[in-house]
């Protein structure tokens, strides 16, 4: 069993839910331990290994590509040896199980230290902590490129497995190089034509194996589960098929874990000091129940139930009880005064449900690499590309011809399919209305 303090990955979903399964960071045998999906890193503590920790409490650069940005970092945490000297560092937000699901950097300093547990962790392993906040701080190792000082990303590890990586990777090299090939020298050699259109199709013939994989692992994982909450929404709230199919809140042995409707899991811990510790039933001034706090540490809240899409319908106290009884938190209640908004700023748990249906089928989607869109136009111009030269040689060689077509013509149907079986599975019946529950029992 891992020790606590043990810190959790940023929730995930799709093959990224391994991570929240398998990866952690803690302190074993006087060790520093990065657990990943498929191994182990051990990092000394003292002397030749690490000596300090440096918080860098300044936010990162975006990041531009094809579609949306990818957000900055919430801040770094290095570890340096006597001499500073980078061991090993993270961004802070890649160990902040609630962090997908806030604003950047809208947990910060000592709080976001004291949620993520590495305060805590830091503490127990005996390494002392500097924070700053100047990237050029002289207590701040710049990263080397190879070496000396070039240090180890203690991230939990990409969503993605590394043989899909290594697939795409030596696949696109392979098409790259043909495609320069061919488009400057202008051949219609089927020795170049059919390799070519083969390394096309192994892009999306990669991506449908990537999601029988993450299938196959998924269905293999069963933890010990306590209790598991379903929402029992009050009517009116338009709540859909895939809400009541795939929302939950399961109760285990270390963790609280809230699932939404993409299939994201945020894991709370439950032991260790940066824990999850009391369950706070929030009122109105009217006495009417707005929906429980999960608070951790210091009274940090950590996520936010909403009553009357949690507990507002039929068998609504019973999952509340339910709840109670299985997290063994202290249970308490709070009146807010006056005409103030509950929750006060973004918490996990405050929008579960999508603005509109759109929202939800992109939500609920097949996680895409973090190249973005720019992968999927890729690929469709990969299937167009093998189309185009199989039509060139098709009076010189129609056998290589057919056989560069086909893989074309197959790749785009393989890229299209899972798109198309997605939009239609929603429109026709998981994001259409659910049957209303009827009220019993929400005036707690």
């Amino acid at each position: 069993m891992i020790p606590e303090p043990a810190l959790r990955p940023a929730a995930s979903r799709g093959p990224g839910l391994e991570l929240c399964h398998r990866s952690r960071l803690f302190l074993d045998d006087g060790d520093l331990v990065l657990q990943t999906r498929r191994r182990r890193f051990h990092f000394p503590v003292g002397d030749g290994g690490i000596a300090r920790a440096v918080f860098i409490d300044v936010p990162g650069a975006d990041k531009e590509r094809m579609g949306p940005a990818i957000p900055g970092s919430w801040g770094e945490l290095q570890l340096q040896d006597h001499e500073g000297a980078l061991v090993g560092w993270f961004d802070m937000e890649d160990w902040l199980p609630e962090s997908p699901s806030l604003p950047q950097r809208s947990v910060q300093g000592e709080q976001l230290l004291s949620r993520t547990g590495v305060a805590a962790l830091l503490k127990a392993a005996g390494i002392p902590l500097h924070v700053v906040r100047d990237r050029n701080d002289p207590l701040v190792s710049k990263k080397a490129r190879r070496g000396r000082g070039r240090g180890r990303s203690l991230s939990p590890g990409s969503a993605f497995p590394l043989w899909y990586w290594a697939t795409r990777a030596a696949a696109g090299l392979v098409w790259f190089a043909l495609f320069s090939v061919i488009v400057f020298s202008d051949t219609a050699n089927p020795w170049a034509i059919l390799p070519l259109s083969a390394a096309a199709f192994v892009a999306p013939l990669t991506r449908l194996a990537l999601r029988g994989w993450t299938r196959l692992r998924l269905r293999g994982y069963s933890p010990s589960v306590r209790e598991r909450i379903k929402p029992a929404p009050a009517s009116g709230l338009g709540v859909t098929v895939r809400f009541y199919r795939d929302t939950e809140l399961r109760v285990q042995d270390r963790d609280l874990v809230l699932r939404d409707i993409s299939g994201q899991e945020f894991w709370l811990p439950l032991t260790g000091p940066h824990a999850v510790t009391s369950l706070v039933l929030a009122r109105d001034r009217e006495g009417t129940a707005l929906g429980a706090e999960l608070r951790g540490a210091d009274e940090q809240l950590r996520a936010v139930l909403p009553w009357r899409l949690w507990f507002g319908g039929k068998n609504g106290d019973d999952g509340w009880s339910r709840l109670r009884q299985a997290t063994g938190l202290r249970s308490t209640e709070r009146r807010l005064s006056g005409k103030v908004s509950w929750p006060k700023g973004p918490t996990l748990g405050a929008q579960l449900l999508p603005v509109s249906r759109r929202d939800a089928r992109g939500m609920s989607r097949f996680p895409s690499t973090i190249a973005g869109v720019s992968s999927t136009v890729v690929m469709a111009f990969g299937s167009f590309f093998s189309v185009t030269q199989g039509l060139r040689i098709e009076d010189t060689y129609p056998s290589a011809a057919t056989a560069a077509v086909l893989m074309g013509v197959l790749g785009g149907f393989l890229q299209a399919a899972p798109y198309l079986i997605h939009q239609l599975r929603s429109r026709l019946r998981l994001d259409r209305p659910a049957t209303e529950q009827t009220p019993a029992g929400s005036a707690v």
